[in-house]
């Protein structure tokens, strides 16, 4: 089967053929249908964040087609729509156990520590597999795998409260659903900053008050908006030192920030006045939970969740296309979300 895989960090991702993989005894092989380009596979072609044993299919936002299953699978049948939780864990661990399944003592991400989905086939324990319904397209649910589940994490870990504000700092994948997620979970009013002005323009059509960083000072809009106390909940989609530091100021007394940007640089904040003084908090957010992806299905279907309007385009497996969105996430670019379709 063909493949487009990272060979080294920092050069671009090959075209390769490569055996098309069979399941065990618990395991689906899924045909892709649909994989997204995420700004984290990015960071792995450049080489910020490591990623398993080289040569390796990047891609985990993947829904697609079962093709086949394993003896032991009870679920999922040859035909069903399925996404796929790019969490592979062991289900019997602590952290398993706890809920916390992103940090399973044995888990593997697809695409940064086992193969993604950047190909026309793979395969993945049925424990990963959730039933995609007729009514969503599969890029669509590729999409809500990572930019959409991730959002809602997010947004899970911020302890949200129905009329509380949210500042979205970042407009891109995750930042279109969480806008429209915060939405659906009570939020008030939801600020949607970013320098891009078409993403901004998308955010004020799905809701959100645009505040344009490019031309202006995104905390004093901010701060204008709301007569000096700030928001209740910033989500942090970026990652950088400036967009971080910015997102602290923003926030209203007890405010939290909930951080899911992967930049790799370090930002300093003055623990005293930011933190001490106003009770703010900074929540750090890994991946997302299974357990969570039930909620999101709905929310896709019963409206409340627009991922139209989260995909800008559709290409091919084709490593020059997806080189090239690879490159425009890297520089920040205007594209929201890009999705292969095999």
């Amino acid at each position: 089967m063909r493949a487009v895989r990272l060979t080294k960090p920092g050069f671009p991702l090959e075209m390769m053929e490569v055996g098309t993989p069979r399941p065990g005894p618990k395991d689906v092989l899924v045909r892709v249908g649909g994989a997204g380009v995420c700004h984290s596979d990015a960071h792995y072609r450049a080489g910020d964040v490591s990623t398993g044993p080289l040569p390796l299919t990047l891609g985990h936002e993947v829904a697609g087609v079962a093709e086949a299953v394993g003896g032991d699978v009870t679920r999922i049948k040859p035909g069903d729509h399925v996404c796929l939780h790019y969490m592979v864990t062991c289900g019997s661990c602590d952290y398993c156990n706890r809920g916390m399944e992103q940090f399973c003592t044995s888990g593997e991400m697809l695409g940064k520590d086992r193969d993604g989905g950047y190909a026309e086939y793979l395969c993945v324990p049925e424990r990963s597999t959730f039933l995609l319904p007729p009514g969503i397209p599969l890029e669509h649910g590729a999409v809500m795998m990572c930019s959409s589940a991730t959002s809602l994490h997010a947004l899970n870990k911020s302890r949200l409260e129905p009329g509380e504000s949210v500042a979205v700092w970042g407009t891109g994948g995750l930042g279109i659903s969480g806008v429209q997620l915060a939405k659906a979970c009570g939020a008030d009013r939801v600020y949607a900053v970013d320098i891009r002005k078409n993403k901004l323009a998308l955010a004020s059509s799905l809701g959100a008050v645009p505040v344009d960083a490019s031309s202006s000072d995104p905390v004093e809009t901010i701060m204008d908006h709301t007569n000096g106390r700030g928001v209740d909940v910033v989500l942090e989609f970026i990652g950088l030192p400036q967009t971080l530091k910015q997102a602290m100021r923003s926030l209203s007394i007890g405010g939290r920030v909930v951080v899911a940007g992967l930049a790799g640089k370090t930002f300093s904040i003055d623990p005293y006045k930011e933190l001490v003084c106003r009770e703010t908090e900074i929540i750090g957010v890994s991946d997302h939970l299974a357990s969570e992806i039930p909620r999101l299905i709905d929310l896709v279907l019963t409206g409340a969740l627009d991922l139209d309007s989260a995909i800008t385009r559709t290409i091919g497996l084709n490593a020059e296309e997806i080189n090239g969105a690879l490159d425009g996430l890297g520089s920040y670019g205007e594209e929201v979300r890009v999705v292969i379709r095999p």
